[in-house]
């Protein structure tokens, strides 16, 4: 591979650590951070506007990916229209990026709309679907979390094999 594609490689790179560090620091930090204060309606404020702007970020992000990721294919000598031809490791992260993408939309289009409008809403008024909404709420994300990860270990072990 040319060194003339270094800065497409650092593009595709640089978008999957902007998506994977967003969702870590959101996880990891933020939240843990903000469960702390005494002030719910302080939390679901703050937490709701840093999930937006990652939201905008993470949108750049997958189209960077997914402009990038074919490119790159075609460069090393794999052919996007012939799956045929890839290994292994490659049909597994492509899966992986499919349910992460998956999990990504289910959770910004449908979930998390539902959860602010069941925040909203006093306790006492909350339905068994409701609790098992905002349930399933915090289990999504998680799950994205641990699918990208293993994502980015795919694409380390498909940067060595080929």
């Amino acid at each position: 591979m040319s060194i003339a594609w270094l800065p497409l490689i650092s593009l595709h790179i640089l978008a999957a650590v902007l998506w994977i560090g967003g969702m870590l620091f959101l996880s990891l930090i933020l939240a843990p951070l903000l469960r702390q204060t005494h002030d719910p309606s302080s939390f679901r404020l703050l937490f709701s506007a840093a999930a937006r702007r990652f939201r905008s970020m993470v949108r750049l992000a997958i189209v960077i990916l997914l402009g990038t990721g074919p490119l790159l294919l075609e460069i090393r000598g794999l052919s996007i229209m012939d799956p045929s031809t890839w290994p292994s490791v490659l049909l597994v992260k492509l899966t992986l990026v499919g349910l992460l993408l998956l999990f990504t939309l289910l959770h910004d289009l449908v979930l998390g709309p539902r959860v602010l409008r069941i925040g909203s809403q006093p306790v006492a008024t909350r339905t068994a679907q409701d609790l098992f909404l905002l349930s399933v709420s915090r289990v999504v994300p998680r799950l994205a979390l641990l699918i990208a990860l293993a994502v980015l270990v795919a694409a380390a072990i498909l940067a060595r094999s080929i």
